[in-house]
Formats: C-alpha cells, sequence, structure tokens
C-alpha cells in the first residue's frame, strides 16, 4: 500500500542544479519522516538528508551539506531534495525513503527506513 516514487534524475554538467521529487502514496509525510540517499556504483547506499515529520526539522550529510536542500509538501504528500553545485563525487541512484516518525527524529541510517522507493538516476558529466 505504501508507495514511494522518485523523479527527476538527469544528466548535466558539474556545477549544475537539480530537484529530484518524491511522491508518497499510503502514509502521510505528516507522519512519516523522509530520508533521501544515494547509491553509487560499487559503494554502499549512504544517507544524504532527512526530514521529520513531527517538526519538519531537517538533517544532512556533512558531504552536501551547504549544498543540498530537502523540503515537503504536506500537501502534495511530496518531499523534495534539491541539489546545488553538483560535484563529481555526486552521481548515483537516489533514493527516497519512509518510516514512522512521531516518536523520534529523523535519520540517515538506512536500517532505519521501512519504504524505499526504486531510485532516480543522477549523472555528472562534462
Amino acid at each position: 500500500q505504501v508507495q514511494l516514487v522518485e523523479s527527476g534524475g538527469d544528466l548535466v554538467q558539474p556545477g549544475a542544479t537539480l530537484r529530484l521529487s518524491c511522491v508518497v502514496s499510503g502514509v502521510s509525510l505528516d507522519y512519516y519522516n523522509i530520508g533521501w540517499f544515494r547509491q553509487a556504483p560499487g559503494k554502499e547506499r549512504e544517507g544524504v538528508s532527512c526530514i521529520s515529520s513531527s517538526d519538519g526539522n531537517t538533517y544532512y550529510a556533512d558531504s552536501v551539506k551547504g549544498r543540498f536542500t530537502l523540503s515537503r509538501d504536506t500537501a502534495k504528500n511530496t518531499a523534495y531534495l534539491q541539489l546545488d553545485s553538483l560535484k563529481p563525487e555526486d552521481p548515483a541512484e537516489y533514493y527516497c525513503a519512509a518510516v514512522w516518525g512521531v516518536i523520534r527524529s529523523c535519520t540517515l541510517l538506512t536500517d532505519k527506513y521501512d519504504f524505499w522507493g526504486q531510485g532516480t538516476q543522477v549523472t555528472v558529466s562534462s
């Protein structure tokens, strides 16, 4: 019943900006934390950013802090990740994930999330 669908990935040049979308169905962003993760070929999936359902507080990995921005539109039940100043190390499959978040703040740990999207590809190339 719970479904997350990512979109917005593209092939862009270094320094470009992308906005990824995560449309959530089956659960409400008012009650579920959303995390964004990425996985490059041959590497582990890593947490990028997350947002807490209760207060909207966001958290970012050090590698993307100041460049990426996570937001949500509860009316559309959609979360967004804006990627600014894309670097050569940023290309990856980007995933959004959801977990019940009323009790706790969000986390960047992958094993704490129950529902996952299928990912959207971000490619950075000159």
